[in-house]
Parts: structure tokens; sequence; C-alpha cells
């Protein structure tokens, strides 16, 4: 489906309808934006205080306080990244939605089906935590949730590398670039229908950029400059005209630098 048929359902849609979905969506947003610039703001004055790399963070121990709080950073970490890649789909989903109400058919709030986005993306982040558990019992990350093994960041940056180049990265990139196809295809009637909607997005979202989430081990899991840069490259493999083209300029770029790395380390 051509973009400009995205367009035209976008424009289609009333301003009203429109200010009220990017309002939402940007408080939203916003909100999770200040909550992670405070915490990663708290951790290195954490940091600075202790006087070393690590200091008082280093008494962290996985506990269920601990694991919640780091579910709900990541569950707050997603919503701040992908929330806003998931605006064409949102307002399309809007668009179709509202001429399927002239046909008839109830119409459900825009909120619905991002909620199904945001529950898949939650889901991913209980995922992301656990590996985060994990990585952290094999003391394979700093206290600033910074990767300290060459070999496991070298690893990173390669199959993140490669994983631009499959197929399946294709397959799930190309439902996020065209809304409008997806939501035809994929439509479904009702709250629960609009729900399971949201889902499915959210699950060829995670299939796109799971492996590009798991580099914030790399460059710093509360590393402002990294979150901002994953996000506003995923939001230019979804939008931008040749963004399938970029994803795998940059797949081979990560590629070279893993491998560069993994001989460096070997040599020393």
């Amino acid at each position: 489906m051509p973009d400009s048929e995205n367009a035209i359902l976008i424009r289609s849609l009333p301003w009203r309808d429109k200010v009220a979905i990017l309002s939402l969506l940007g408080v939203v947003t916003i909100l999770a934006w200040l909550y992670l610039v405070d915490m990663a703001m708290g951790m290195n004055m954490g940091t600075m205080m202790s006087g070393d790399s690590g200091g008082m963070m280093k008494m962290r121990v996985w506990d269920s306080s601990y694991f919640i709080a780091m579910l709900l950073m990541w569950v707050i970490m997603m919503i701040g990244m992908m929330v806003p890649t998931a605006v064409p789909m949102a307002l399309i989903y809007a668009a179709i939605s509202r001429k399927a109400a002239k046909q008839g058919i109830t119409l459900v709030p825009t909120s619905t089906f991002v909620s199904g986005y945001v529950v898949m993306w939650s889901l991913f982040s209980l995922g992301a935590t656990l590996a985060q558990w994990g990585l952290d019992t094999a003391a394979l990350l700093s206290p600033m949730m910074v990767s300290n093994s060459p070999l496991f960041g070298a690893s990173l940056l390669i199959v993140a590398g490669l994983y631009q180049l499959t197929p399946y990265k294709d397959a799930c990139l190309k439902h996020c670039r065209e809304p409008a196809r997806f939501i035809s295809q994929s439509w479904r009637p009702g709250s629960w229908g609009a729900f399971r909607m949201g889902l499915e997005h959210g699950a060829y979202c995670i299939g796109c950029c799971w492996i590009l989430m798991g580099l914030l081990f790399f460059g710093g899991v509360m590393s402002l400059y990294w979150i901002a840069g994953i996000t506003l490259f995923v939001l230019l493999e979804k939008v931008i005209p040749f963004g399938n083209l970029g994803g795998r300029i940059a797949g081979g770029a990560m590629t070279l630098a893993g491998i560069a790395m993994l001989v460096v380390w070997i040599k020393s």
C-alpha cells in the first residue's frame, strides 16, 4: 500500500482526533522521558558521591523490590522509546476506525489499540529485566548497567548487525512501515479486537527492535544518549522512504565494528 494512502488516511482524520491522539501520546512520552532523565541523573550523582566507578551501587541485591524497580524502569523506558514510533500507526488506526464507525461498526477508542501495544512491550520489559538479572549475576555488567566484557559487547554488536540483514527483520519491518496495510489486513471489531491488534503490532515491533534494545547493555541501560539514539534509529527505519536500506547499512556497520572489537580483544 503506497505511502500516499497512509497520508490520505491521516488527513481524513478530524483535526480534533489528531490533536487528542498526539497530545495523549506526547504527554505519555514526555512523562516517561522525565522519569528516565531523573533516574539517569540520580545514578550519575550516586556514582560521583561514591568516589569511584561503582561505589554504593555495588551494594545492590536482586531482591523482589529491586527486581520490581528494574522492571518498572524497563517498562517506562520502552514506553518512552517506542510510543513515539507508533504515532503513524495510531493515527491510521483512528482514521480506519472512524471510517468503520460510519458503516455502523462500534467506534473503539484509539487508546485501546495503544494499550495492547504497550502491554506487549511491557512483556518484553519483563524479559529484559530477567536478562539484566542474569547478566548482573554473571558479572557481565558494571554498576552503571554497561557491559564490562569486551567479548560480550562485541557479540552484541555482531548479533545486532547480522539480524538487521535477515528476512525476519525485513518481514517485521514491512508491517511497521505499512500501517494502512497492517490495519486493513488485521482488522478486528470491538474493544478486544482493537486490543489484539495492538498486541500484534507490538509483536511485530519487537521482532524489528529486540536486539537493538539489547544494545543498551553495550552502551549503557541508563545512557540517555544511547536511549535517544536507538529511539531515533527505530523511528527513522519506520518512517523515512529508504529506512530499510539505511537499516541494512547500519547492520553492516555494526557487524564490522563488532568484529573489529573482537579482533582487538583477541590480540590484547
